[in-house]
């Protein structure tokens, strides 16, 4: 059965990899390999799309390094999986926003100014990828990596449109002994669901530290 995964980046990082040795990992062998095969043995991960955004080194922690750790991570997996990994990408808004101040009851004009980080695009763009792969047959099997609500629509129309024509899989990433909440509202239109990712499939799921290239290899940053 023809499979593509779709994975939200910004869910994926969060749930499983920040503040972890994982982040240099083989998202293709993880989802493929290690979950999917497991699932369904007659499933073949035909591509695997990962959507993201560029780190904007203003507002990172560490800085530039961040964006060149990030840029180094999207050219190994490009590298080492040529024909079966897309990155598409949204961005980050970075605005001055005017927001509540957070006190019981609320007060309207009680405002205080804020920095406001915003991921756009990432969730119309998994939508519209995986509606078009159902739509033009290209995947028999779409499978949704997000724990994100605002997919909700595009799951149901996929259900509405495609009925059986179209096997729907929902892996929440989250690690399996994580307390983050886990939504449920993706999994009533999904054949099947994941609710979690284990260490040890994590684990083994690392690209190598060198990914060989036609010159000099990719590094794994080594604040990673």
């Amino acid at each position: 059965m023809k499979t593509n995964v779709y994975i939200d980046g910004y869910n994926l990082f969060y749930g499983c990899l920040k503040h972890s040795n994982d982040k240099w990992l083989d998202l293709y062998h993880l989802f493929a390999n290690r979950i999917i095969h497991t699932q369904d043995p007659n499933a073949v991960v035909d591509t695997v799309y990962f959507f993201t955004a560029d780190i904007k080194s203003k507002v990172s922690t560490m800085g530039a390094n961040a964006q060149q750790a990030q840029h180094a991570y999207h050219r190994a997996l490009q590298t080492k999986y040529p024909n079966h990994i897309k990155i598409i990408k949204g961005y980050y808004a970075f605005e001055k926003g005017n927001m509540l101040k957070y006190k019981q009851p609320p007060d309207k004009s009680d405002r205080v100014e804020v920095w406001r980080l915003e991921e756009k695009q990432t969730d119309v763009n998994i939508a519209l990828t995986a509606y078009r792969d159902a739509i033009q047959s290209k995947a028999q099997q779409v499978v949704f990596v997000s724990n994100d609500t605002d997919l909700e629509p595009a799951l149901r129309a996929l259900r509405e449109d495609m009925g059986d024509a179209v096997t729907i899989g929902v892996i929440i990433p989250i690690r399996k002994d994580s307390r983050r909440p886990k939504n449920q509202s993706l999994s009533q239109y999904a054949d099947w669901t994941r609710s979690y990712i284990t260490d040890d499939e994590l684990a083994d799921s690392r690209l190598p530290n060198k990914v060989p290239t036609k010159k000099k290899p990719i590094l794994k940053p080594e604040y990673w």
